[in-house]
């Protein structure tokens, strides 16, 4: 199983940590492009601390970047096969992680923007730990009629409307499928937003996170 490691921030308390955000990257970049996250967020969550692990496989359709999983486009079934795939050594990191620091994984909170929103569904709602939460941009849920989790943690997922990498409707297919399967979810849609994230919706996140790991 490739080895999966990336930038880390400490918590801005300078205190140890009391959670963990893990920032998963999208298709064809690498830790490095959210770790700026953690010091954004770090005033709302001044406990945790960040991890952005760089996908295991370089990019297939890129000289630079890494993949979560091979992608040639938004087939349903090879979308499914590949998080399913990956899970197992993005779950083993992020339990790595966790123990190193010394926190359950109900102080653990998953972000993930594109492929790494499909990771960080497919890991907390098929695996076998229940996180504090999930954070979702620009992404959907790929493991359409697999066994869910029994106890689903919170999840919002953010989208833009004008979105043509990953359509806006593929998201809300998601949400509506996991709301009704009882998935704890909320979602919002940025009028004339494409691939990518706002300020209103780092906002809408950094608040749900903050909400979601309140308290011991």
């Amino acid at each position: 199983m490739p080895l999966i490691d990336g930038p880390r921030l400490p918590p801005r308390s300078g205190g140890a940590p009391d959670a963990l955000v893990v920032l998963l990257h999208g298709y064809g970049a690498d830790g490095r492009d959210l770790i700026d996250l953690g010091g954004a967020w770090g005033d709302l969550l001044p406990g945790a601390a960040f991890v952005s692990p760089h996908a295991p496989e370089p990019c297939g359709q890129a000289p630079v970047g890494r993949q979560w999983f091979a992608l040639t486009d938004l087939d349903p079934r090879e979308l499914a096969l590949g998080a399913r795939a990956a899970a197992p050594g993005l779950a083993a990191f992020i339990g790595a992680e966790r123990r190193r620091l010394g926190l359950p994984a109900s102080r653990v909170a998953l972000m993930g923007f594109s492929q790494g929103c499909m990771m960080a569904l497919q890991v907390a709602l098929t695996g076998e730990e229940r996180f504090a939460a999930v954070l979702g941009y620009s992404g959907a849920f790929v493991a359409a009629g697999a066994p869910l989790i029994a106890d689903p943690p919170p999840i919002l997922l953010i989208h833009g409307t004008d979105d043509d990498v990953v359509p806006a409707p593929l998201m809300m297919a998601s949400a509506n499928a996991l709301a009704a399967a009882g998935v704890p979810l909320q979602w919002h849609l940025c009028p004339g937003l494409g691939h990518g994230i706002d300020q209103e919706g780092l906002g809408m996140g950094a608040a749900f996170l903050a909400e979601s790991l309140a308290g011991p």
